[in-house]
């Protein structure tokens, strides 16, 4: 009987760390509803349901509070298994003094920000070395902590919170300084330009992260990471009512539907793996703002566009991961 190699052994982990993160989310989030639904719908236990819901009350604003954080779980070696995949890797051009809080908005989003959750919340990468003294909060959508189970599972393996306004406001201000909130601005929307041609930001509009920025006067740390969109294939609809139908969604639910595959478990075959390209995230200099007496639009609107002069990054570092000199990062 043959045993597997380590080399297999290793592929194999490597493969479940990726699942690990992506399928779990989806099965807790997917069974939790359906039960809670069961149980409500179908049956008389339906006070389970509300003694859930109740549980939740004492802890509620724990995501928006700076959550739980777990070093231990920082360290697990799943990860390096998980950064090994593509792999990944991190490079900065400045340094950042511990003595003052920051916002690090990152492009591209991708399908799941592979590279920002291994970077910024775990330790595979060495970003506590790298930004001694700095302490990491990973913002992602509130909606993961709407449901039961899934909110402590955000909670414990990455340390994530709310992406609320009420949430930055809290991190950026509960301590005295060292603390960098880390956003990927643009979502899903940014699918829709992925096989457009030129490289494409979802940015235009997305004024947000500025004004918190302004209000708290912390400094900006632009990072780009080159390969994040090569991940996975996309599917392009061509009929006219699909079309609309995802401008439509993209209108109500900021999200952009679309069709992503990857490869599979076996040669030239497709599924949700994602592909297995390498991904360097480079992390830029710190752009420091100040609204200089009341917040005005006219303020927001300079500090966003001199943080778009700040995606100079792109072009200082395109040339080294393969990407044409002719191409441009576009704002939309």
């Amino acid at each position: 009987m043959l045993l597997p190699s380590m080399k297999d052994l290793k592929t194999a982990l490597e493969v479940f760390s990726i699942f690990k993160l992506t399928l779990s989310i989806l099965v807790i989030a997917t069974t939790m509803i359906l039960i809670n639904l069961y149980l409500v719908v179908f049956t008389s236990c339906w006070p389970v349901t509300v003694l859930i819901l109740t549980c939740l009350a004492p802890d509620w604003e724990i995501p928006e509070q700076g959550g739980h954080r777990f070093t231990c779980v920082r360290c697990w070696c799943l990860w390096k298994q998980y950064c090994d995949y593509f792999p990944l890797k991190v490079l900065k051009t400045h340094d950042v003094s511990p003595s003052h809080n920051y916002i690090l908005v990152c492009h591209h989003h991708g399908l799941m920000s592979y590279s920002c959750f291994v970077y910024f919340a775990t330790e595979t990468s060495g970003f506590s070395k790298m930004f001694p003294c700095i302490t990491l909060y990973m913002l992602t959508l509130g909606i993961f902590f709407w449901v039961s189970v899934l909110r402590d599972y955000a909670m414990l393996t990455s340390e994530a919170c709310s992406v609320s306004q009420s949430s930055m406001d809290f991190l950026l201000t509960h301590e005295d300084a060292g603390n960098m909130v880390v956003v990927v601005v643009g979502g899903l929307a940014e699918c829709r330009y992925r096989l457009s041609g030129p490289t494409t930001l979802f940015l235009k509009n997305q004024t947000g992260f500025v004004c918190t920025a302004l209000q708290h006067e912390v400094a900006l740390i632009p990072a780009y990471d080159f390969g994040e969109t090569d991940l996975y294939n996309q599917h392009i609809f061509t009929p006219v009512l699909v079309n609309c139908f995802q401008k439509w969604f993209q209108s109500m639910a900021h999200i952009h539907p679309c069709a992503l595959y990857g490869h599979g478990f076996t040669e030239n075959s497709w599924g949700l793996l994602p592909y297995a390209w390498p991904i360097t995230t480079i992390v830029g200099k710190l752009l420091p703002v100040s609204k200089s007496g009341k917040l005005s639009q006219e303020i927001v609107d300079k500090s966003h566009t001199l943080y778009i002069n700040a995606l100079c990054l792109f072009d200082q570092h395109k040339a080294k991961f393969g990407i044409s000199d002719t191409q441009e990062l576009v704002i939309v």
